[in-house]
């Protein structure tokens, strides 16, 4: 696993893949895809920057089979009508990579169905997608799913009694929460999927510290993480490099069900993909069962239990 890079994916030719986000991380992970061979659905919300990613892959994949989807993870009924539109365009689905995400607003802000903005978009978009997809990933290829935390992971917590932080709203304290959560995701996706004889890998990742949009577009780029980000550039790793434990994750043949890697350098900050340390509350299977059946309550969409491919409304 030491120095693994992009050249290491194995070819990806008929696998089709649904990656959330336009830019940063996102945007790396499709065009990586896309160049090992995969067909690449690039979804986001907004179309502009949907179109100017697409462009930018063809640029160096000229012939690469990827487009854009539109899809915005802060409103369920965009979740819904996206997951409609792929179960009619697609039988099967092999990798979906849950990335997107918003980080930090300095005020609370809701998605369009009353969640806490991080919250809601960052996991709860994303765990609404999954169940969306699921039938698709049910007929795929050695499907996988990939959802993706962040360092700041390990000093989350999940606040049952304030899921949405209407009492007590904190920024870096909401989305540390958002990624635990993520994280929690992941590995109860593989308890369930064992369960249920789902055939889905299901795997967790972090970019470490990477030079991408996320913290300008959320606190600001005039706030001191922000100052922080534009002028000591130098501390975060290039996007590119961030995006390897993901596309390790969702590639590697020796990818370990039900894993989380992040980088291997300076305190996972940076480096090349390696095992990440899990935190000790993202190893509660009665917290991560309970999130789980709060979250579908959320949403209003229940995964199947046990052998069942299509949804009835499919």
């Amino acid at each position: 696993m030491a120095s693994w890079k992009t050249s290491d994916i194995p070819f990806q030719g008929g696998r089709t893949a649904v990656v959330t986000g336009t830019g940063g991380i996102g945007f790396e992970v499709s065009l990586a895809l896309a160049q090992a061979g995969a067909q690449v659905i690039v979804a986001g919300r907004n179309p502009l920057k949907g179109a100017a990613a697409i462009e930018q892959i063809r640029q160096v994949v000229p012939a690469a089979d990827v487009r854009f989807e539109a899809v915005n993870l802060a409103c369920l009924e965009s979740i819904e009508a996206f997951g409609k539109r792929l179960r009619y365009l697609h039988d099967g689905l092999d990798l979906l990579v849950n990335n997107a995400a918003v980080m930090t607003p300095p005020t609370r802000r809701e998605t369009s169905d009353g969640f806490e903005l991080q919250f809601g978009t960052n996991y709860l978009g994303h765990f609404a997608l999954t169940a969306q997809l699921l039938p698709l990933l049910r007929n795929g290829k050695r499907p996988r799913v990939v959802s993706l935390s962040s360092v700041a992971a390990r000093n989350g917590a999940i606040d049952f009694d304030d899921l949405q932080s209407e009492r007590d709203y904190k920024p870096m304290v909401a989305y540390s929460q958002s990624k635990l959560a993520c994280l929690m995701f992941a590995l109860e996706l593989q308890r369930r999927s064992n369960a249920g004889g789902w055939g889905i890998q299901s795997i967790a990742s972090h970019p470490g510290i990477a030079r991408t949009e996320l913290i300008p577009n959320g606190m600001g780029a005039r706030s001191v993480p922000g100052m922080l980000r534009r002028y000591l550039w130098f501390l975060f790793q290039p996007a590119a490099q961030g995006a390897l434990p993901t596309l390790f994750a969702a590639t590697a043949p020796y990818a370990q069900r039900g894993g989380y890697y992040g980088p291997n350098g300076l305190s996972e900050t940076r480096g090349s993909p390696s095992p990440a340390f899990i935190p000790p509350r993202a190893l509660s299977t009665a917290d991560a069962a309970r999130l789980w059946e709060e979250s579908e309550r959320l949403v209003e969409l229940v995964f199947p239990a046990k052998e069942r491919r299509f949804p009835e409304s499919a």
